[in-house]
């Protein structure tokens, strides 16, 4: 006898398992001789009694039943007797009730491939109704590959099958839902091993849900850029710009392998030393982690990515391979490859974000009403808020994928998971120095010509040039340029690789640098060299300091100049991509004053505004470049 699947029972109308059920009690009278409810130690009536055949027994069978108003003969008892040998209760149960139907009905086989093409068709275009997939399915069948036209069914119909057809697809619905469904894994999931801190860790930016506070007051969103350690779920470094840069991804590396020191108005409890992190044996091998807060120092060993340009830059990959560091970039429309920081940047937004004012919510739909007018968070207060979260509390929260094999039941915190590696895996120190840190910046090759370098109509020049202008810098590839390191956050100074000595740095600063006492991008550059086309560089670099001067007025000045929505919004995101240092105190220039004898009052008139020119130097050279 086959084992009785009881659970397919459940799926049973309660009369059809009734009935079954009484078939069952007699068929097992007729093979065994007892029925089920039968005492132990009784007889088998004479009927029923084993030396008599099969046959016999089961036209005893229907005799008895028939007598008991039950209409059955010796066939049918026969039958529902080699169905309860072959499939148990279920053999006896009447599936008509339950019967499977086909799966798109009597729709013809054409017309579920046509539709099929036409949801395929729509899976990278904008999301469309049913109508017109009704449409598209209907032109696909206009002409078949036998030359005949196809019949379709009811409009009902179709959107029946339509409906069968779509599920679980989005294809009316989210875009990007529909995109990463059909462009998934069709084969099961797996998961990359990681036992030791820093062996797999993943890298990706997304746009933060909460306004922040820019410069001259302007509100916007920000990038978040994080990178979180696989093996203890660390998040190693967190940046917050305005727009995520190549170079943005490459401090990043520089944080995730330099200790997080202890800031001012921090409580004592997030110092390494009160933590569960080993801290005086770390010490030991790292002097740097003396004054470090609880947040692990991990090396990476391979970075997982996706293909944006911020990743995939030259200078990424150069800070890569500079660490030894290999870079595993997923594949395209995978974002399931690198879940792990994926569901760590949304977790920003359910465990810190949504506590701050200016929360935007995840989409249009989901926003508030004058978020604007609310007191928003600079960006830098944005990042000292979000440093001091996460080595207070997502270091030392639980997490659900730290579990103990032995016992699922205890979860660890990514420093108890670290503290438990390390012991394991060891820990190797990583220090950079400023040329490190150079060595991370994005490179160009220029030209050192006797007026010093140029970039971008920018030009940088160093008493230490002296020996390099107009020479061969010896890289026949770059056809004897020199290489130039520049930090797109700050175009106050460059740094020029020394090719001749073999190595080091000779730092170059802008000659124009007096003009704009605060350092500024290469947004504000950009934005000004665009509103002047053909101007000069002198006059480029005035209009910046302008741009970037206007920022600073407060509002009670009665002659601040009118700016589009573009300019302060550039002058906004410069100011917040880095931490600006405030402009030297310059002295008022001294009133004109009219040494005429006084007016009459009523004759009194406004004096026209004097600009006083400079000093003449008659043995000044007027053609000596400046």
């Amino acid at each position: 006898m086959p084992l009785p699947p009881v659970s397919l029972l459940e799926t049973l109308p309660q009369a059809a398992l009734e009935k079954a059920l009484w078939w069952e009690g007699h068929i097992l009278e007729v093979l065994r001789g007892l029925p089920p409810e039968a005492a132990a130690g009784s007889d088998s009536k004479p009927q029923y009694a084993l030396s008599r055949s099969l046959t016999a027994r089961e036209r005893a069978k229907a005799a008895e039943l028939t007598a008991a108003g039950h209409r059955v003969t010796a066939g049918t008892v026969a039958n529902r007797r080699r169905r309860y040998e072959k499939n148990g209760v279920m053999g006896l149960a009447d599936h008509r009730p339950v019967r499977r139907t086909p799966k798109y009905g009597t729709v013809d086989d054409a017309v579920v491939a046509a539709m099929r093409q036409a949801i395929t068709e729509a899976t990278d275009a904008s999301t469309r109704t049913g109508t017109f997939l009704l449409w598209r399915t209907e032109q696909i069948l206009k002409v078949g590959e036998d030359g005949t036209e196809a019949k379709l069914p009811s409009r009902r119909t179709l959107y029946r099958l339509l409906d069968k057809l779509t599920t679980g697809t989005h294809t009316t619905g989210s875009a990007t839902t529909r995109r990463s469904r059909a462009h998934g894994a069709a084969a099961p999931f797996g998961e990359l091993p990681a036992f030791a801190p820093g062996e797999v860790m993943q890298i990706d930016s997304t746009p933060m849900d909460v306004l922040v506070r820019l410069d001259d007051g302007v509100a916007g969103k920000v990038e978040l850029t994080g990178m979180v350690d696989v093996a203890t779920r660390t998040v190693t470094a967190a940046v917050l710009r305005p727009t995520t840069k190549a170079v943005d991804a490459s401090v990043l590396l520089a944080r995730t392998v330099t200790p997080e020191l202890m800031r001012p108005g921090w409580t004592d409890a997030l110092r390494m030393s009160r933590s569960v992190l080993p801290h005086r044996r770390l010490l030991s091998l790292d002097e740097r982690l003396e004054h470090a807060a609880a947040r692990p120092v991990i090396v990476p060993e391979m970075i997982v990515c996706d293909h944006g340009k911020a990743f995939m830059s030259r200078s990424f990959l150069a800070s890569c391979r500079f660490l030894q560091i290999d870079l595993q970039p997923a594949h395209k429309g995978s974002p399931f490859e690198k879940g792990h920081i994926e569901k760590t940047l949304g977790s920003v937004g359910t465990l810190f974000t949504q506590f701050l004012p200016g929360f935007t919510g995840r989409s249009t739909e989901h926003r508030g009403r004058d978020l604007d007018k609310q007191p928003l968070w600079s960006l830098l207060e944005l990042q000292e808020l979000l440093d001091e979260w996460i080595v207070a509390q997502w270091q030392n929260r639980p997490h659900d994928g730290l579990r103990d094999p032995a016992m699922p039941g205890r979860s660890f915190t990514p420093n108890e998971k670290y503290a438990a590696l390390v012991e394991a895996c060891g820990y190797v120190p990583v220090a950079l120095s400023g040329d490190d840190y150079v060595e991370l910046l994005p490179t160009c090759w220029r030209v050192v010509n006797d007026y010093g370098v140029k970039i971008k109509r920018r030009t940088y020049d160093s008493p230490a040039l002296a020996g390099l202008r107009r020479q061969h810098s010896g890289v026949r590839e770059k056809k004897g340029l020199w290489e130039i390191h520049h930090d797109p956050y700050d175009i106050a100074r460059i740094w020029v690789r020394n090719h001749h000595a073999g190595s080091g740095w000779i730092e170059a600063t802008w000659k124009h640098l007096h003009r704009v006492p605060l350092p500024f991008g290469e947004l504000a550059w950009d934005h000004a060299a665009q509103g002047l086309p053909k101007a000069t560089e002198a006059e480029i670099a005035d209009a910046v300091a302008a741009l970037l001067a206007k920022a600073h007025v407060g509002p009670d000045q009665p002659t601040r100049p009118k700016r589009s929505a573009r300019d302060k919004q550039v002058v906004a995101r410069t100011g917040s991509a880095h931490s600006l240092t405030p402009p030297p105190t310059v002295p008022p220039p001294p009133a004109v004053t009219d040494a005429g004898p006084d007016e009459p009052d009523e004759d009194t008139k406004p004096l026209a505004e004097v600009t006083p020119l400079g000093l003449f130097n008659p043995l000044e050279d007027p053609w000596r470049r400046t």
